[in-house]
C-alpha cells in the first residue's frame, strides 16, 4: 500500500460542512457521508456513501494541520455524525490530535440520536476528558408525527433522553432545529411542539435553520405534487416568534443566525427573549428589513 504523506495536504472529499460556529476551525474529515442519511429534507451529503476514513489518511491530515494550522484551538469533525465511529478508534483520533496538536482546546462533532445511544454515559465522559467538548444535534422538530414523516428514525422522548445523556457526560449541546419543516398546515404545532422538547432537553445552543427545498429530495418531490407547502415569509417569521416563546432554557442561546434565515437572532434565554419576540414583531410589521432571497443558503 502506498504511503500517505501530510505533503499531499488536507485529503477532503466533496464539500465541506460544518457549523456557523465552526468557520474558524480545524476541519478534519474523518467520516465520509451521513450513516443515517434518509431524512426527507437533507441533500447535503448527496451521493456520498457512508464511510469511517482509513486511520493513515486521518493521521496525515492530522500532521498537516500540526505543520500548517498552528493557530487555530479549535477543530471540528466531518462529515455528518462523526460520532458513529467505534468507541476504540474514535479515541485513537481524539488521542492523535492533542499529540500533534495540543493547542486544540475543543473538538466538535454532529451528532445524532442513534450515535449518542451507542455510546454509554461512561463512554462520552470518555471523550469529554479528551477533548470533546460539543456536540451538534440535529433534533429539527419535537412533534413525532413530523419526525416520522421526515423519517428521523426517533421520537421526541428518545431525542431528549440522548441530548440529557450529552450534557449529563460534560459536553456541550447545540441543538439544530428547522423552521417550516412541519409545512404550512403543521406550522405553529411544530414550533410549540418543538419549544417544549427544547426546554425539556436544555441545550446550551440552539440553532434554527429554515428548510431549503433541495430537487432531488423526497420532500421536493412532495412540494411538486402539492403535499408540502412552505410557510411564507410572514409564516415563517411567526413559527419562529411562536418556537421562542414556547422555549425556557436554564441559560442557554437561541440563534437564527444561519444563512438560510430570513432574520438573524441572537437571544440569551431567559433573559433576551422578549427582545428577541419584540424583533420579529417588528419585522412582522415591515419595520425591520429582512434577507433578500438571492442572500439565503445552506
Amino acid at each position: 500500500m502506498a504511503l500517505i504523506s501530510e505533503d499531499e495536504g488536507m485529503h477532503y472529499e466533496g464539500y465541506c460542512i460544518r457549523p456557523p460556529s465552526e468557520a474558524d476551525s480545524i476541519l478534519l474529515q474523518v467520516t465520509v457521508g451521513c450513516s443515517h442519511k434518509r431524512c426527507t429534507f437533507c441533500g447535503t451529503y448527496g451521493g456520498k456513501r457512508f464511510r469511517i476514513k482509513d486511520d493513515e489518511i486521518i493521521l496525515s491530515d492530522i500532521r498537516f494541520a500540526a505543520r500548517h494550522m498552528q493557530r487555530e484551538d479549535r477543530l471540528f469533525l466531518m462529515d455528518g455524525d462523526a460520532l458513529i465511529i467505534p468507541q476504540k478508534r474514535l479515541l485513537w483520533i481524539l488521542e492523535r490530535i492533542e499529540e500533534y496538536l495540543p493547542q486544540v482546546k475543543r473538538v466538535g462533532a454532529y451528532a445524532n440520536v442513534k450515535s449518542v445511544k451507542m455510546k454509554s454515559p461512561e463512554e462520552l465522559k470518555q471523550l469529554r476528558e479528551h477533548n470533546l467538548g460539543i456536540l451538534y444535534y440535529g433534533v429539527e422538530t419535537g412533534d413525532d408525527e413530523i419526525r416520522e414523516a421526515i423519517h428521523k428514525g426517533s421520537t421526541a422522548r428518545t431525542c431528549i433522553e440522548m441530548g440529557r445523556r450529552v450534557k449529563e457526560a460534560g459536553i456541550q449541546l447545540s441543538a439544530t432545529v428547522l423552521l417550516g419543516i412541519g409545512g404550512r398546515e403543521k406550522s405553529l404545532r411544530h414550533a410549540r411542539a418543538t419549544g417544549e422538547l427544547l426546554s425539556a432537553m436544555d441545550p446550551d445552543f440552539v440553532g434554527a435553520l429554515t428548510v431549503m427545498l433541495i430537487p432531488g429530495t423526497p420532500l421536493y418531490r412532495d412540494y411538486l405534487n402539492g403535499a408540502f407547502e412552505l410557510p411564507d415569509e410572514s409564516g415563517l417569521l411567526r413559527e419562529l416568534r411562536e418556537m421562542i416563546s414556547h422555549t425556557n432554557l436554564t441559560r442557554g442561546y437561541f440563534f437564527s443566525n444561519h444563512a438560510s434565515n430570513y432574520l438573524p437572532i441572537k437571544a440569551k434565554l431567559p433573559s433576551g427573549r422578549q427582545k428577541a419576540l419584540d424583533l420579529i414583531d417588528s419585522a412582522l410589521r415591515g419595520e425591520v428589513r429582512l434577507k433578500p432571497e438571492w442572500m439565503r443558503a445552506l
